[in-house]
Parts: structure tokens; sequence; C-alpha cells
């Protein structure tokens, strides 16, 4: 992980391999098409107060995500400044400040391109303690390499280019002695660790990850920051009545779990649930997936994985609020003991389920783990699940949807994403498509009506949430698993969607600011 420091040093007198400087899209009121960022003026004074011309004319424009690297002038220790653009200039009525988002993306993108270097100097626009997390978080998380299964993966480089991730980042403009300036550090440090961890176990091959290695290294991240860890094997699961988590894991040689992380704390009076779908793989079981659909299928635990990272970095945070994970995992395959279309579980709070496809495995395992977090009446209840490919179609690969029982949670669960610059969109619970999962079988069927299948996926786990408990469903099947190439501060692979929003939801609460 790239080691970060605050630092009040002057930019040219700063040892480090390059020093980042920010540049924007100049508004009509301002003569020119490129402004350079404040923070940078001791690197724009160097260049005669002529630095915007000098990029402009190297084809610099400031748009978000653009990268120009030109040699550092006379009198730096740094040999090289590299101007990464943020989009467009805050307009005046935002007192010139630049969003969170857009530092936090300019960052990351800085990182990558800075792979192999040992030290760069961060001279962006930080205004308070706010933009200085965001900074530190881009740092982070665009710094972020999984190389573990690359040949020469124990030295941390890539084997491709032989670089490794950039080694340290001092941030200028940060202030070492200023508390919420070190509490932003510390916080970015905890919450970024988590999430890069998440985007590790999504990275990780289905071969070496499977339920019993996942609640593995669950049990030992409880071990290391106090949050008691209990995992229900099959045998506890059979003995408890699990039917969904049991049913889709009984095709697989490596049998289910369930794993309850609890991290309290003893000023908390708020509880919340997080519930995470984490089929380690999922092949579709006996409906197997069609060839081009089953490449990527080990990220379809990235729920599981999201909670997990939520609830370690609320315990590392030490947030006043107790916060108990689920993590719902099985591997989906097809074999002679896997459940089939027609066949019926009895899930864990008593109602059958009618299968009548394998491949719609995820709302089974959080239907039994919803109905476990239920029992504790917790305050809140939130389950995230890469869960349809139907919300991919709906909101693309970037958005994840939020459906919810209390209209308000729900607003309040977008608004507190795009706070901590989370894509996600409010998504309504039709009572109309409810009809569609009537069984004559079954209490319920896992399939309902194709058009509106998120939605209706949500009002299949609407049916598993305990009375009188608000709730709410993040589906992040587009953002939870970048196919492209990176953007920002997001990798190809595991992205970690939705940690940062639990996480944000967390201190909400524990602050009584959430509803």
């Amino acid at each position: 992980m790239t080691a970060l420091t605050l630092s009040t040093a002057a930019a040219p007198g700063l040892r480090a391999d390059a020093i980042v400087i920010g540049v924007a899209k100049g508004t009509a009121s301002r003569s020119g098409n490129l402004v350079v960022a404040p923070g940078a003026e001791a690197v724009d004074k160097a260049y005669d107060g002529k630095l915007a011309g000098v990029l402009e004319t190297l084809g610099a424009s400031g748009a978000e995500g653009e990268v120009t690297k030109l040699p550092a002038p006379a009198g730096f220790k740094a040999p090289l400044v590299v101007a990464v653009g943020l989009g467009a200039e805050p307009e005046d009525d935002k007192d010139g400040a630049y969003d969170g988002e857009a530092l936090r993306k300019a960052a990351g993108v800085a990182a990558r391109a800075l792979a192999g270097s040992k030290k760069a100097a961060f001279a962006l626009p930080v205004g308070d303690a706010g933009d200085v997390g965001a900074v530190a978080e881009g740092v982070l998380l665009g710094a972020y390499a999984f190389d573990a299964y690359k040949a020469n993966g124990k030295d941390a480089k890539d084997k491709k280019n032989g670089k490794a991730p950039l080694a340290e980042a001092a941030l200028l403009g940060g202030k070492p002695r200023d508390k919420e300036h070190k509490a932003a550090i510390e916080r970015a440090t905890a919450v970024s660790e988590e999430l890069n961890r998440a985007r590790d176990l999504i990275n990780t091959p289905p071969n070496d990850l499977n339920p019993e290695s996942f609640a593995a290294i669950a049990s030992a991240a409880g071990k290391e920051h106090g949050i008691k860890v209990q995992v229900l094997d099959e045998k506890a699961l059979a003995k408890g009545g699990y039917g969904g988590i049991l049913g889709v894991g009984s095709g697989s040689a490596s049998g289910p779990r369930l794993v309850k992380l609890t991290y309290t704390n003893s000023k908390a009076d708020k509880h919340l649930a997080f519930v995470g779908k984490g089929i380690t793989y999922d092949s579709g079981g006996i409906s197997l997936k069609p060839a081009g659909h089953n490449e990527t299928m080990k990220c379809d635990m990235s729920g599981a994985a999201a909670v997990f990272a939520a609830v370690v970095a609320a315990a590392r945070l030490g947030l006043e609020v107790n916060i108990t994970g689920w993590l719902a995992l099985a591997e989906n395959m097809p074999s002679g003991s896997a459940v089939r279309p027609g066949d019926v579980l009895r899930m864990y709070s008593g109602k059958t389920v009618e299968v009548l496809n394998t491949d719609a495995e995820g709302r089974l395992v959080l239907a039994d783990a919803l109905w476990a977090a239920s029992q504790e009446t917790p305050d809140a209840i939130i389950d995230v699940a890469t869960l349809t490919g139907a919300m991919i179609l709906a909101l693309g690969n970037r958005t994840f949807g939020v459906m919810a029982n209390d209209d308000a949670f729900r607003s309040a669960i977008v608004e507190a994403a795009e706070e901590v610059g989370e894509a996600s969109w409010p998504m309504p619970l039709p009572e109309h498509l409810r009809k569609g999962m009537d069984s004559p079988t079954a209490d319920i069927a896992n399939m309902g009506e194709r058009m509106g299948g998120g939605l209706v996926a949500g009002l299949f786990l609407k049916e598993f949430v305990g009375e009188g408990i608000t709730w709410a469903h993040l589906d992040i099947a587009g953002p939870a698993f970048n196919e492209g190439g990176p953007f920002g501060y997001t990798p190809k692979g595991g992205t970690g969607s939705a940690v940062r929003t639990l996480v944000r939801l967390a201190e909400l609460t524990a602050s009584g600011d959430l509803g």
C-alpha cells in the first residue's frame, strides 16, 4: 500500500520523482481554455506564469482523467511535473472549490500513471480536511494493483511492465499537526485498505477462494480487529434449517457457509445489519450460463466482500454504532446433487420457494441471511449483491440500483453514495410485479416477470425481511467488476463497489444523522 504523508514543504525544494498538479477547463468568463488549479502556484511561477500555455501547446485540455507530463523547471529537485485533468473549473458560486470526487479521480489517475516511482508530491487544490481525505483516497485506490498470481508478484511488480505501485505520496497543502487533516488521512487509509482487500477477494480465482477459505479470511480479520466471528458450516446450516444457502451450495464440492461478523461499540445505541451475497463462483447451476457469461463469475461474491470490508473498516475507525455483517457464501455448480429447476426449498424463515431457475441463486442465499439478520431486530438492514443482469441493462456498468421499503431511507442511501463518490440510482418496488412470483406449488417462486427483473428480485428479497424493519437492497451487478480499462481510481477487475457507501451509512448512523 502506498505510504501517505502530509507536507507543508514548497514544491521546488521537495525531493520526489514527480510533482502532481491539477489543471481544469476554464469557464467562459476567463481568457484561455486551460486553468492551472490552486496548489500549483509555485510550479506556475517557475514557468513565469505561462504553465497553462505550455500545457496547451502539449495538447492538454484539462479534461477529467487526462495526464500530461513535462520536465520540471530549473531549480526543482523533482525532475518531472505531471498535470492531471480535473474537468470543468468550479463555478464562482462554489467559491472556487473543486468537487471531492474530481480530486479523488485526479489523484487516482496520477497515482496509476506514476507506477514505478518511489515518491510523488501531490500539489492538488486542498482547501479543507475533506479535500485531504479525497486526495488520499484517490491515491490509495488508484495505486492498487492485483499481482498475487504474477510470476514476480512477490515483489509487488506487474509482470507486464515491471513497475511497482507508487511507493509514497506527499500531500502538499496538508497540515501534519492539524487534527482534522490527520483524521482525514487515517480515515482514508482504513477505508482504502479495506476496500482494496475487497478488491483482492473479488480478483482471487475461484479455485483459491471458496466459501470455506473466505470464511477463514473473515475469521482471521475478526481476531485482528476485535470483531466476533461465527461461522455456520453445512451441518450447522442443516440443523438451523437454512434451506436457501444449502440448496444453492448443494451442487458444489465446496460446502456453503454463513458467516456472522459482529462489531460492537460500548457507546453505540444504534444497530445496523449488512448482508452480502457471496457466490464465490456462479456457473448458473443446472440452468447453466451460456458460453461467454462464465469467465468473470468469480466476482459474484462482491456483495459479501463489500460487507466484510465495511465492517472491518468501521471497527478500525471505532465508529459508535453496532454492526452485524452477514456473508452468505456458496458456490453454484451443476452436479448430480445440485438443486434442480422445479425443486422446492424450505427457507430459514419457514417459507417455501419453488426454484424455477437455478441461476437466480443469489436471492436464495440472501433470503436466509436477511431472515437471520431480522431476528436481531436491527434499526436497519442493507443488503448488497451482484444480483441481476437486468440492473446492468437499466443503469449500465457504473451505477448501482437502490431499492427499499422506506422512501426516505432509500433517498438517504443515494445521498450517502453521492457524498463518497459512488454512482447510484433510486429504483421502485412496484407491487404489481409481485404476482408474477406466485407459485402453484410453493409460497413463492424465485422468478417472476422477465421485464423489470431487477425489481422482481428486490420484491423477492422484501418477502424475507422481518416486519417493521427498515431495509434497503443495493444491486451492484454493474459496477462491481470492471471488464474495461481502468479509469479514475477504478482499476480493471474488482472495484470494491458499495464499500464506501456502507461505511458512510455507518458514520451517519453513529452521528445520528441517518434518519
